[in-house]
C-alpha cells in the first residue's frame, strides 16, 4: 500500500488522470521522475485476437521511440512482438530479462530493432486489470543503469490503485461512447435541448441547442438569462407555456411552432431529471427541432420515399407538420375538397390510416436523419 510521500505524489494524479487530456499525463510524469526513468508509459492492448495495430492506446512521459522505429513497429514489427503481455501475472513486476529470452534469435532481433534504439536497455513492466477483463501495462525504462531496489515494490504497491483507476476509466469511456453515438443521432435529426429553471432561465444546453439559440434568428437568451424569442407574440407564448409548466409539473408538454420556413419548433416538457449534487436541477427541458432542408427539398424526398406526386408531397409535408386539412388547403392554395382527395391518395400510398399514422410514418422514416 502506498504511504507517505509516494501516496501524496502519485495518488491524486492517478485519480484525476481519467479526465485529463491526454489521460494520466501528470501521473506518468511524476512516476518517471520518482523512479529516475527516462520513459514511463501506460498501454492498453486488445485481447489476443483482432487487429492490435489499430487498437493499441499508448500514453507516455519522456522520450518516445524515434519516429522511424515507431513507424517500423506500427507497420510490421508488432506482428513479431514476443513480449508475453497477456501471460503476465497481474500485479507482478517483471524485469526485461523475464520478458525476453536472450537465447532466442527472434527475441534478440526484437530487442535490437525496437528497445535498444529507443533507449529501453533497462525495463520494468507490470500488468493491471479491471473486473471486466480489460488490461493495462505500466512500463518504466532507462538507457543506463538499473532501477533502485525499491522501485519494484513501488510499482507493486501501485497495482490495486491502477486497477481501480482503469475500472473508472473503462466505465467513463463506455459512457462517452454511448453519449457520442446518441449525440450524433440527435444531431442528425436536428434536435437540441436547453434546460430551464422554473422562471425560464437557461441552465444548460447541448451543442445543437446552443447553436440553435445562437443562429436561428428566432430564439434567444434574454438579458436576464431567460429563454425568449425575438417575435413578441412568440415571446409571450413561450413565457406563458413556461409559466404553466412551472405552476403544474404534471401538465402536458407544450408544443410551439416557431417558424415554418425554415421549419423550427419547440417542445417544453416538465423535467423529471435529478442532476445530483453538482448541477442545478432543471424544472423544464426545451427540445428544439430545426429542419435543415427547405420545404422544396423535403417534398422531393417525400416523393422519392413514398412515390408521391409533387402536390401530394406538399400536402403530406404540411400534414406531417401538424396542420389540419383545412389549414393545409389554405396554405397550399387548394380547395378543402381537393386537399381531402389528395390526402386519400397519400394515405393509400404510405399505408397510413389517418393523419396521426402519416405523421408517425414520416417522422420515423429515414428522412428523420437525412
Amino acid at each position: 500500500m502506498l504511504r507517505g510521500e509516494d501516496a501524496a505524489l502519485l495518488l491524486e494524479p492517478l485519480i484525476a488522470g481519467t479526465v485529463e487530456d491526454p489521460p494520466w499525463a501528470t501521473f506518468l510524469a511524476r512516476l518517471r521522475a520518482r523512479v529516475g526513468g527516462d520513459y514511463a508509459s501506460i498501454v492498453f492492448r486488445p485481447l489476443p485476437f483482432g487487429t492490435p495495430e489499430a487498437r493499441v492506446i499508448h500514453l507516455y512521459s519522456g522520450q518516445p521511440s524515434p519516429p522511424g522505429v515507431s513507424k517500423h513497429y506500427r507497420d510490421n514489427l508488432y506482428r513479431h512482438d514476443p513480449m508475453p503481455y497477456h501471460q503476465m501475472a497481474e500485479g507482478r513486476v517483471y524485469a526485461l530479462a523475464e520478458l525476453l529470452q536472450f537465447d532466442d534469435p527472434d527475441h534478440v532481433a526484437f530487442l535490437r530493432a525496437l528497445l535498444v534504439p529507443s533507449g529501453m536497455n533497462t525495463m520494468r513492466m507490470m500488468r493491471f486489470a479491471e473486473p471486466g477483463g480489460i488490461s493495462g501495462w505500466v512500463t518504466i525504462t532507462r538507457t543506463r543503469g538499473d532501477f533502485a531496489a525499491e522501485v519494484d515494490a513501488l510499482l507493486a504497491d501501485l497495482a490495486p490503485y491502477l486497477s481501480a483507476a482503469l475500472r473508472g476509466f473503462v466505465a467513463l469511456e463506455r459512457e462517452r461512447m454511448t453519449a457520442a453515438i446518441a449525440t450524433e443521432a440527435v444531431r442528425r435529426m436536428s434536435f437540441g435541448w436547453v434546460t430551464l429553471d422554473e422562471s425560464g432561465r437557461i441552465l444548460d444546453a447541448d451543442l445543437n441547442g446552443a447553436d440553435l439559440l445562437a443562429t436561428s434568428g428566432t430564439l434567444a437568451r434574454g438579458k436576464d438569462g431567460r429563454l425568449t424569442a425575438r417575435d413578441p407574440d412568440l415571446r409571450r407564448e413561450i413565457l406563458g407555456a413556461i409559466r404553466a409548466l412551472a405552476e403544474n409539473p404534471q401538465a402536458r408538454p407544450q408544443a410551439i411552432v416557431l417558424s415554418r420556413e425554415p421549419w423550427l419548433d419547440l417542445l417544453l416538457v416538465p423535467s423529471a431529471q435529478r442532476m445530483g449534487t453538482t448541477q442545478a436541477t432543471p424544472a423544464i427541458v426545451a427540445y428544439v427541432h430545426a429542419d435543415n432542408w427547405s420545404s422544396a427539398d423535403r417534398c422531393d424526398q417525400l416523393g422519392q420515399l413514398f412515390d408521391l406526386a409533387p402536390s401530394e408531397a406538399r400536402l403530406a409535408l404540411a400534414l406531417s407538420r401538424g396542420m389540419s386539412i383545412t389549414e393545409a388547403a389554405g396554405e397550399l392554395g387548394l380547395t378543402v375538397e381537393s386537399a381531402r382527395t389528395y390526402s386519400k391518395r397519400i394515405y393509400a400510398k404510405t399505408g397510413a390510416r389517418g393523419q396521426a399514422d402519416l405523421v408517425r410514418f414520416i417522422h420515423r422514416s429515414v428522412l428523420a436523419i437525412a
